[in-house]
Formats: C-alpha cells, structure tokens, sequence
C-alpha cells in the first residue's frame, strides 16, 4: 500500500490552491512524499515534511499582507509610546480600519484565485499568525531600543506592555472572522466573474 498524507492537509491544499493548480501541485508533492521522503524519514516525519510544504504555498501567498499587518502593528505601537495622542479614539480606528483592510484583501485574493471560501479564511489565518510573530519581535525591538522614564510612562497610558505583547496573539480571532468574510466574497465573485 502507498503511504499517504494527512488528508486534512491535502484538503487544505486544495482549498489553498484551487481546482486549476492543485492538480499539479499535489502530484508533486505526492510523488516526493512517496519515492523520497517516506522512505526516508518514515510516517511521521513525512507527515510533517508535507504539512510544512502546505503552509509554505500559504506563507508564500500571505506574507506580503503579513508584513503589512505587522509593520502596521509596530508603527502604531511606535507612535503610542513616543508621540502619545490625547485621546487614542481616531488613532485606533484608523488602524483598526487599516488592520481590516489588509486582512479583507488578503482572504479577498485568496479566495478569488483559488475559487474555494475556504482560501480566505486561511489567509486571515496565516496572516494574523505570521505578522502576531512580526509584531511581537518588532515591539521587544522597539523596547530595547526605547525604555526612558518618559517612554515607560507613554506605555502605561496606552494600554501597557501587556496589551502590546498580548493583542497581536488576539488578532487571529478577527484574522478567521474577517478572512473568512472576504473569503465568502471572493469566491462569489469568481463564480459570478467565470459565469460572464
């Protein structure tokens, strides 16, 4: 009998890609998993060697929105602490709205290339992930660089360090939410598009 995949993550894959390249693709991967790396590593290892490969078409496809989000992130983490507004209304919801946009095109994109609803959804997902790991890294950064008196003081009053280090995790949930919407959308739009 051939070894096999996790079939979840094969359907991930199809998902991701669409009917047009998955074929490809998935032939390809299988042929490797089968002749070279099973044989080689053994089923779990195999298993997880594939498993990388799916998430890395959807890191490839996600990590220009990623970087967005998470310079995004920064950027407004930078200018709580060292030009703290009055009032944090209109700058949160620009970026609120900025962190949206981003996460709407990223599933929008995603979906409407591989035609599956599905696509969008893991994008928001992929993206929240990889830009929560950027927005952590870029906010430490930005604490070595400024810890004075005055900067520590301009973090207390925009929500702590706590806030800055925990909500970037916390994105994931509008990421599913969000991504999943555009997905929605973009699916349906492809349809609508392939039907004219």
């Amino acid at each position: 009998m051939s070894a096999t995949p996790p079939a979840w993550a094969e359907r991930l894959l199809r998902a991701f890609l669409g009917s047009g390249a998955f074929d490809s693709v998935s032939g390809d991967l299988l042929e490797e998993y089968r002749d070279t790396v099973h044989p080689r590593l053994g089923q779990q290892e195999a298993d997880a060697w594939y498993i990388r490969q799916v998430l890395g078409f959807a890191w490839r496809d996600a990590r220009v929105w990623a970087l967005l989000f998470g310079a995004a992130f920064v950027l407004r983490t930078a200018l709580d602490w060292r030009v703290p507004p009055i009032d944090f209304h209109t700058r949160s919801t620009v970026s609120t709205a900025f962190g949206t946009a981003i996460l709407a095109a990223a599933g929008l994109r995603a979906s409407w290339r591989s035609g599956s609803c599905l696509a969008g959804t893991i994008a928001g997902v992929v993206t929240t992930a990889a830009a929560a790991l950027l927005s952590l890294l870029g906010a430490g950064a930005l604490l070595a660089v400024w810890h004075d008196t005055q900067t520590m003081e301009a973090i207390r009053g925009s929500g702590g360090l706590g806030e800055v280090f925990f909500l970037p995790v916390l994105m994931m949930l509008p990421g599913v939410v969000v991504g999943t919407a555009a997905g929605v959308a973009g699916a349906a739009l492809r349809k609508i598009h392939s039907r004219s």
